[in-house]
């Protein structure tokens, strides 16, 4: 084989002696491995492209043993893992495409680009199914707020992610957003998108038929994100803010041009394959179109459109340049496909051609500059079984009683204090950035326990949210693993939705320490069996590993991305508190469970013990009960309580509503483990006097335990614990409070 090397490109015997390979990633033995599929010592060129393809955000090779575990096939599936995004039915030839990944390593050196490129990725993801984007959504992790360098990352990222979905026209309608101390250093930055497609418009990343043409079409290539795959597959060091060329950059208007003109090919039904340049650019899209079509595919990269002067081989395929795809049509409809882009202002090139060979090849110069088994490069990268261990801070905390705290008795002072926390405060100084009502369809903006966009044309709406509370994964991941799924649902319930299926996000420290690895088999446990017991396959997402600060692993933190189906728009309910004298009704039991709680962290300064227990079948049977009283019209307003219990809960729903409630709680617990307990599975209901009776009765014929715990009434909350009161403020006060936490930190 003839091969080109620039002067600054290290021959293979060079790479081979000098281990330059061990600079991209490459262990010795995978190397090894490379050259027995080769037959020979790779080039410059070929081990540049084995390293982004058998790195851990191109092959999963760490996390395919536990990612086995999911389900992924359910009677809505159309399309599982495996592809762009996946892609679940919802009646009348429609179907709902969704998928969340991540940008945190860009996003800790480089957080406006990082952040909305990672917005850019995922929105590609979807328009490549041939799905029209209809909402974005976002999960964000940081440090704590106090500082300055997280104050920095958090502004950036999400003028980041505003500027991106607002200037391509597409609504950012949730999310949510922690803060603590496990992020610092290492920001998790994850994307979702959503999509809407009719069954007969789904498209597959397959390069289908031998002789046909392969073209590129998008922005030139430039020398930006150069070995972004392998840069997110390793940990953060004080090195790492040398590789901020690794950051791609981004252009939201030239994405909505390909977007449109993606769409339109598509709806032509011309096209045989398509995939975006996303992690690895221009080789994992090669790469992996010709093996899942079993083909081979032979490039030409003199034809490949080029920003800058010299760009090597290597550069170019290796490039992460954003907004470009490659898609595979019939030689006839060449001159179709070129006038459809030519229409919208866009370069279409025709870079290569399908072959039958099962190679990847590629002539730069007219030299054969690479030549390497597409089998090897897909399907053949080692996947590795970590050893596994039990932390020792895990079996500590299994003796730390969570209940040993002091009794906190000025608890009007402590729900301010909790309503303060940047974890819980309103996010509005967050998603008064996004643009959440462009194209009209946002019924539910974000605020509420889900998103809610309404399809067009039908009463059919789509609910979604992103969930997960890295601090109950932490102190237990299969239990936190299961309230991750869980509470997804849960909010997608308390909206009027039925629960669809997941995409997931699983963020975590280094696999190559078994204790690391431990949280990521035992979470996926968790997750897997909610996943099952609640019908919500997962469809598919993304891994991000590596994760790690110089005092070490952040959180575990696998998010949850879950949408729904409203099957008729008078179902859609929120959680604000609607008129005077509406009844209000707790459902679930109440146990004192601090371990993991925001009240643990704010009032006591600790996050330890245990989180709370959850039970998959008392979980499933709430959850059926208050879909069931939302669709039969006896609710007024629903939600779900999560972080800071029950006053959190009750505050929120009267900030929501503008109005008062006077409650009255029966219980045997201290009152402020009443009140602050993060216990699973409960959620407060509202209902108008007249409907009253019959959501209790058939609260009371499903089994589920409740008591009605007051109305909804004046501007204070008040609430009392057995006829005691407890807690007492304006609503006026708390929202202030609430309101106010996040923007006097930033200012």
């Amino acid at each position: 084989m003839t091969q080109q090397l620039s002067a600054k490109e290290p021959s293979p015997e060079q790479i081979a002696e000098q281990k330059i390979y061990k600079q991209m990633g490459v262990t010795d033995e995978e190397f090894a491995k490379i050259c027995g599929f080769l037959g020979r010592t790779p080039n410059y060129v070929e081990i540049g492209v084995f390293s982004v393809m058998w790195s851990e955000h191109c092959s999963y090779k760490n996390s395919k043993p536990v990612l086995r575990k999911f389900p992924v096939t359910g009677p809505r599936v159309l399309m599982g893992p495996g592809e762009g995004a996946g892609i679940v039915d919802i009646g009348d030839n429609q179907a709902v495409v969704f998928k969340i990944e991540s940008h945190n390593h860009p996003s800790a050196i480089e957080p406006y680009q990082g952040a909305a490129t990672g917005v850019g990725g995922i929105i590609r993801d979807i328009f490549s199914m041939g799905a029209r984007p209809v909402a974005l959504l976002n999960s964000l992790r940081f440090g704590k707020l106090e500082n300055d360098r997280v104050k920095y990352l958090f502004e950036h990222v999400v003028s980041g992610i505003a500027g991106y979905g607002n200037c391509i026209g597409i609504p950012t309608v949730g999310g949510e957003v922690m803060f603590d101390e496990s992020y610092e250093g290492n920001p998790l930055v994850n994307a979702m998108c959503v999509g809407l497609i009719d069954h007969d418009m789904i498209q597959r990343g397959v390069a289908k038929g031998v002789g046909n043409p392969v073209f590129y079409v998008g922005p030139a290539t430039g020398r930006d994100g150069i070995h972004g795959a392998t840069f997110a597959s390793e940990e953060l060091t004080a090195e790492s803010e040398a590789k901020r060329p690794a950051v791609q950059v981004g252009d939201p208007f030239m994405e909505k041009l390909v977007l449109e003109a993606c769409l339109e090919l598509i709806d032509s039904g011309i096209v045989l394959g398509i995939q975006d340049m996303g992690a690895a650019g221009l080789t994992c899209s090669s790469a992996e179109m010709a093996s899942k079509a079993g083909n081979g595919m032979e490039l030409y990269l003199d034809e490949v459109p080029q920003r800058e002067e010299g760009m090597t081989a290597y550069e170019m395929m290796l490039s992460e340049s954003q907004e470009r795809m490659l898609f595979v049509v019939e030689p006839k409809d060449e001159a179709q496909a070129k006038g459809i882009f030519e229409r919208w202002g866009l370069h279409c090139a025709k870079v290569g051609k399908v072959t039958d060979d099962g190679f990847l090849k590629l002539i730069h110069h007219g030299e054969v500059v690479a030549n390497m088994p597409v089998g090897a490069l897909v399907d053949e990268c080692p996947v590795y079984n970590k050893p596994s261990k039990v932390p020792a801070y895990y079996e500590a905390s299994a003796a730390i009683d969570t209940t040993r705290y002091p009794e906190v008795t000025k608890l009007t002072e402590a729900l301010k204090s909790v309503l303060a926390s940047p974890t819980v405060a309103s996010k509005e100084w967050v998603y008064n950035q996004y643009d959440y009502m462009v194209r009209t369809e946002t019924a539910v903006r974000p605020g509420s326990d889900a998103a809610v966009v309404t399809i067009r044309g039908t009463r059919k709406g789509l609910a979604m949210t992103t969930d997960c509370n890295g601090r109950y994964v932490y102190l237990d991941p299969e239990v936190g693993g299961r309230i991750a799924v869980s509470e997804a649902a849960r909010n997608i319930v308390c909206s009027g939705a039925e629960p669809l299926a997941v995409t997931d996000n699983l963020n975590f420290g280094s696999p190559d320490k078994p204790e690391i690895f431990w949280q990521l088999e035992k979470s996926t446990d968790g997750m897997a069996e909610a996943c099952r017991f609640l019908d919500t396959p997962v469809i598919g997402g993304n891994v991000s590993l590596y994760n790690e600060n110089s005092k070490g692993a952040i959180y575990p933190t696998p998010v949850i991305g879950m949408v729904g189906l409203i099957h008729d728009v008078d179902h859609i309910t929120t959680q604000g508190f609607k008129n005077e004298g509406d009844i209000i009704i707790l459902l679930g039991e109440t146990k004192a469970e601090l371990g993991g709680s925001e009240f643990q962290y704010v009032i006591h300064g600790v996050t330890e013990g245990r989180p709370p227990e959850l039970d998959l079948a008392t979980e499933k049977l709430l959850q059926n009960t208050v879909l069931k009283a939302i669709q039969e019209g006896l609710v007024a307003s629903a939600h779900d309580l999560s972080e800071g219990g029950l006053a959190v809960a009750l505050a929120e729903s009267c900030i929501s509503g503008n109005v008062g409630a006077s409650v009255n709680v029966a219980s045997d617990l201290r009152p402020d483990f009443a009140l602050f307990s993060e216990t699973q599975s409960r959620i407060v209901l509202s209902a108008t006097p007249a409907k009253a009776d019959a959501l209790k009765h058939w609260i009371a014929s499903q089994g589920v335990p409740y008591q009605e715990i007051g109305t909804v009434t004046g501007s204070d909350l008040t609430v009392k614990i057995n006829n005691e009161q407890r807690l007492q403020s304006p609503i006026s006060e708390l929202a202030k409070v609430w309101k106010d936490a996040i923007p006097c930190l930033m200012a």
